[in-house]
């Protein structure tokens, strides 16, 4: 017998459950009607307020125009106005001028900026900031002279000329005396190390200090760094696009050797001296993922893709620890797997194994997934001379 008590609470759970059912229904339909709606949703940050809405403009520009978002002509968007827009979705950021002073010594400048980060504000003014430099970014504490804004404050090296075993090189430093400087660039005297004044010798701007060893020979070789890459992956552009948005710049080092002459031959050469005289800066690229279906993928398993040149590659995928064959190509031994599964290089290139015959080792190849780079081959390469066998993360999925 089912008493009153019991039938009563079985209705409300009727009811809390019809509750849920129809609110669930309302924000499908929302979701729904937000996605049969036209245009691009385009979420905005502005001075700390959020804003979303939808666009058929062809620009970044073109729609906060068409929202009558004024901008000032000190004023930064990221991504840029002038960026066309081809994704479902962007998110835009407005970094709005506002007052900024510089000060780098005895000298204070003023100026409107949107920059966020020292370098960028520095390079506006045209002032240089080297490596070496250091410095402080924070809110203005004296509003009525310079307003509300932020001051940037930089401490400079103290740059001087650095004759290091023959080899004339102009340095920055923060080490208080001659000391410090050695110790902060890894110079090592040793027992025949000589230096031009005493190590106690407070650094002056513009002082020469000349450092050589006694009854050696020694020589001093530039080697560049390379520059690093960033790579960002972007799923809204098509396979094969790849664009270069911060370029980056080799960097210098000096390396300085204790060479030991017999008989008119070099019989030893030790390492004495390892200085970066310029970092490299870091090179930012950005690679297309979009496969609009004439791409290789693991349902098709094998397929035939056509290049610019006309001639035909029949392309495979393989899965294999890639690690031994990445020893080569100045690449280390390392290597990842990109959002689409493909395993790529330190520059992003494609991991290819192709007839060396044809394309010899670390040359650059088309593929139907993007520019790869020719790491290792196989016995498929002597039946398909031109084909390419194109290294995946598809079977295994364990990210190696």
């Amino acid at each position: 017998m089912i008493t009153g008590v019991i039938i009563e609470e079985m209705v409300w759970r009727f009811i809390f459950i019809l509750v849920l059912s129809v609110i669930s229904l309302a924000g499908l339909s929302s979701v729904a009607l937000a996605q049969n709606q036209e245009g691009r949703l385009i979420t905005l940050y502005d001075r700390g307020v959020t804003r979303v809405f939808l666009s058929n403009e062809k620009t970044i520009g073109d729609a906060l125009k068409a929202q009558d978002i004024e901008l000032d002509a000190r004023d930064t968007v990221e991504p840029s106005v002038d960026e066309e827009m081809v994704a479902s979705d962007y998110q835009v950021n407005i970094y709005r001028a506002r007052p900024v002073v510089v000060v780098d010594g005895a000298v204070r400048v003023k100026t409107i900026s949107p920059y966020q980060t020292a370098q960028q504000i520095a390079k506006d003014v045209d002032i240089t900031i080297y490596d070496e430099d250091l410095t402080t970014l924070k809110p203005m504490t004296d509003f009525v002279t310079d307003g509300a804004g932020l001051e940037l404050t930089i401490i400079r090296a103290r740059s001087i000329v650095l004759d290091l075993y023959g080899k004339k090189t102009e340095i920055r430093t923060h080490g208080a005396t001659v000391g410090d400087m050695l110790k902060e660039k890894g110079i090592t005297l040793g027992d025949k190390g000589r230096v031009s004044v005493s190590q106690e010798t407070p650094i002056t701007q513009g002082m020469e200090v000349r450092v050589w060893r006694e009854g050696v020979q020694t020589v001093a070789i530039d080697q560049e760094i390379p520059v690093s890459n960033q790579i960002v992956y972007d799923v809204d552009r098509p396979i094969g696009y790849r664009a270069v948005q911060v370029q980056g710049v080799p960097g210098i080092r000096s390396i300085t050797y204790q060479v030991e002459i017999k008989d008119g031959a070099e019989v030893s050469r030790v390492e004495i001296a390892n200085i970066v005289t310029r970092n490299a800066t870091e090179q930012t690229e950005v690679i297309g993922l979009r496969n609009d279906g004439g791409g290789l993928t693991q349902s098709k398993g094998a397929q035939y893709f056509t290049d610019s040149k006309g001639i035909s590659h029949r392309e495979t995928y393989y899965d294999l620890n890639m690690s031994v064959v990445m020893r080569s190509c100045g690449q280390g031994g390392r290597y990842s797997v990109r959002p689409d599964g493909a395993k790529v290089d330190a520059q992003g290139y494609i991991i290819i194994a192709a007839n060396y015959s044809n394309y010899p080792k670390c040359s650059l190849v088309e593929t139907s997934l993007g520019t790869g780079k020719v790491y290792d081959t196989g016995g498929f390469a002597e039946r398909h001379p031109y084909g390419f066998d194109l290294a995946t993360d598809w079977s295994r999925a364990d990210g190696i």
